[in-house]
């Protein structure tokens, strides 16, 4: 289970929100441009860090501010795959793939058949020796993506995963996720703009506005016109 406060002075607003989600549970976070949603998923990889508060992970206390903990990036085992596909254009894919296992120190024979299978998954095995730099932005997505699964976290954030994907590769995209999240029992935050992302993947919707959270329900209940909700 993921609990988090968040609190921090943005440059407009102050953000406070209460992030609750449970294994096998994906929240959708939705707002308009600047609303604080991609500030939320920072803080809570260790990115950014909040002014006050707390971020508990699996009986682990990532960040307390009362505590003075503040676990580094590479030790709080969250898969995060950035809104602008994020990848080291100077590595292959393979080598993308592999990376942060290799930051975690696994076994290489392990490393090697993990990256295979990932690779195998998201489409992207016969792409194993090209730089990654050289790809589309679609291409580039599924690679962030395979990365970010290999390396079995507890908690996977996926930022906009969806808007440089053809149709196809976004129905395999979910259905891959949905599968990952209901098989690890692990808890998964997406943020995304689009209804239809909602309702086919998420089990429940967050709307933030101006840095705090407003409407919070199912997906099929979202309401047609609502602030915070495009």
């Amino acid at each position: 289970m993921l609990e988090a406060t968040l609190n921090k002075q943005l440059r407009d607003f102050p953000l406070d929100a209460k992030i609750l989600v449970h294994p096998g549970e994906i929240l959708a976070l939705m707002g308009e441009n600047g609303a604080g949603k991609s500030t939320i998923l920072n803080m809570l990889s260790g990115l950014l860090a909040p002014d006050h508060g707390r971020v508990r992970l699996r009986d682990r206390e990532l960040f307390n501010s009362a505590a003075g903990i503040s676990l580094p990036v590479e030790t709080r085992n969250i898969g995060y795959v950035l809104q602008r596909s994020a990848v080291f254009p100077h590595l292959s894919v393979s080598e993308n793939v592999a990376y942060g296992m290799k930051a975690r120190h696994w076994e290489k024979h392990r490393i090697a058949e993990e990256a295979a299978r990932w690779m195998d998954r998201l489409d992207i095995r016969t792409l194993a020796t090209v730089k990654a730099g050289n790809l589309s932005g679609g291409q580039k997505q599924r690679i962030a993506l395979a990365r970010a699964l290999a390396t079995r976290p507890d908690l996977l954030m996926l930022d906009e995963p969806f808007t440089a994907l053809d149709v196809e590769s976004t129905a395999a995209g979910k259905d891959l996720i949905r599968s990952f999240i209901t098989e690890k029992k692990i808890p998964c935050i997406i943020v995304t703009h689009r209804r239809s992302d909602c309702r086919q993947i998420a089990d429940r919707v967050c709307s933030i506005r101006r840095g705090s959270i407003g409407w919070n329900g199912k997906p099929d209940d979202l309401p047609e016109t609502s602030k915070g909700i495009p």
